[in-house]
């Protein structure tokens, strides 16, 4: 059985890794001229997507790659003095196997655990998708496929082909995630500097293994801006305009906006998508279900989706229509639990005044200074919010060739 998935972020190569396992003849076409290895956010994988990452033998070489910021200097906005933050049990708190991680570093390795068992095709793109699975490309000769995944995130083509306007229920969840490199020489492994103030915040850190440091910025935004998705010139002023001024560190990070290797700014979005699935196509990660960019543990989720997906299909003997209704049926709840949760962090995580930045960076300190054990086992007691994922389960599926 041909399959043919559409993006090599994080969901596509873990899916092409696991679909290859169960034998299917996978490729994996990708916008980007190679694996993309510069730039990108810190993410989070909590323990589903631990889990999964062990099952695919890679989880030491996460582990490797981990940030190994483990302090937060945090100013308010006015102040010139932080509040120091153990970020060990604030994560502690989130998750048992909890690891932060570069993006671009996480696409990586996952792309490098399945590349020498699945084709890819760099610097190409779908153009068009028909009933029976037929797909031209930009570049690369047309070719038939028996399933088409689109794993292309928020702004997916694949989803844009096969469902059009429908395709298009988002919601806006009231805020911006910019990021963009800086000189490694503006941070210090292992310690995080951040700024927050009403509607914004802004925050800098690094890793050992990195060349630069990673500035990212979050602000609230009443309504959706005309920013441009593919306008970074527009989005940088925005940027600028948004954050200087807040204090001179942070001017010394925008100082660096013209000359950044690598940025990235969106809105951060909410689709509302209820089916994933038409005729031959569907859709995993961001591409499907996007809870929203930095509020919603999007990436662990795409990974779980990855690998649901792969087993129901193996499961299901290559029947995709079977194979995409036990799909959408084992994700339906996480997708809905973690839209829910994206939506309570986006208020929270951005505060709206001088008393909610005063409540987060407080409320941050309280739980790093209070016993490990003890706020692990408060936590537990609330699956719905820091421990929703940790609660999410990985199924059982056929053994793989691994």
């Amino acid at each position: 059985m041909r399959i043919l998935i559409s993006g090599a972020s994080v969901a596509g190569p873990v899916l092409a890794y696991w679909l290859s396992r169960y034998g299917f003849a996978v490729t994996v076409v990708e916008r980007a001229p190679a694996p993309r290895k510069a730039g990108g956010h810190a993410v989070d994988l909590f323990r589903p997507a631990m889990e999964i990452s062990a099952k695919m033998g890679v989880l030491a070489r996460i582990e490797e790659r981990a940030t190994g910021t483990d302090r937060l200097a945090m100013y308010r906005e006015g102040s010139t003095r932080a509040t120091e933050i153990d970020l060990t049990k604030v994560y502690g708190a989130t998750s048992d196997r909890h690891v932060v991680i570069m993006r671009d570093d996480l696409s990586e390795i996952y792309y490098a655990a399945g590349r020498d068992d699945v084709e890819y095709l760099f610097d190409d793109s779908i153009t068009s998708i028909d009933i029976d699975g037929d797909v031209t490309f930009e570049h690369a000769p047309a070719r038939a496929f028996e399933v088409v995944v689109g794993a292309d995130g928020l702004h997916s083509n694949v989803r844009r082909l096969t469902f059009g306007e429908e395709g298009e229920l988002t919601r806006f969840l009231g805020g911006y995630l910019a990021v963009l490199s800086v000189p490694k020489a503006l941070a210090d492994a292992g310690r995080m500097i951040g700024h927050v103030g009403v509607g914004r915040l802004a925050a800098l850190h690094t890793a050992a293994h990195l060349d630069d440091a990673r500035a990212a910025f979050l602000f609230r935004s009443t309504a959706e801006l005309d920013s441009g998705h593919r306008d970074p010139r527009r989005q940088k002023q925005i940027l600028h305009d948004m954050f200087v001024g807040m204090h001179s560190e942070v001017d010394r990070w925008l100082d660096e906006l013209e000359a950044t290797p690598a940025f990235y700014f969106d809105a951060i979005t909410q689709l509302r998508l209820d089916r994933w699935s038409r005729r031959r196509v569907t859709l995993v990660g961001d591409a499907g279900y996007c809870p929203g960019p930095a509020v919603g543990g999007s990436t662990s989720l795409a990974v779980l989706g990855a690998y649901v997906l792969a087993g129901e299909l193996a499961r299901a003997g290559g029947d995709h229509l079977r194979a995409f209704a036990g799909y959408e049926l084992a994700m339906r709840e996480p997708v809905l639990r973690s839209r829910a949760f994206a939506r309570g962090v986006a208020k929270s995580i951005i505060p709206g005044s001088p008393a909610g930045t005063w409540a987060l960076t407080r409320g941050a300190q309280l739980v790093s200074r209070m016993p490990a054990p003890l706020s692990r086992a408060l936590a537990k007691l609330n699956t719905k919010g820091l421990r929703l994922f940790d609660s999410m389960q990985v199924p059982d599926y056929p053994e793989a060739d691994v």
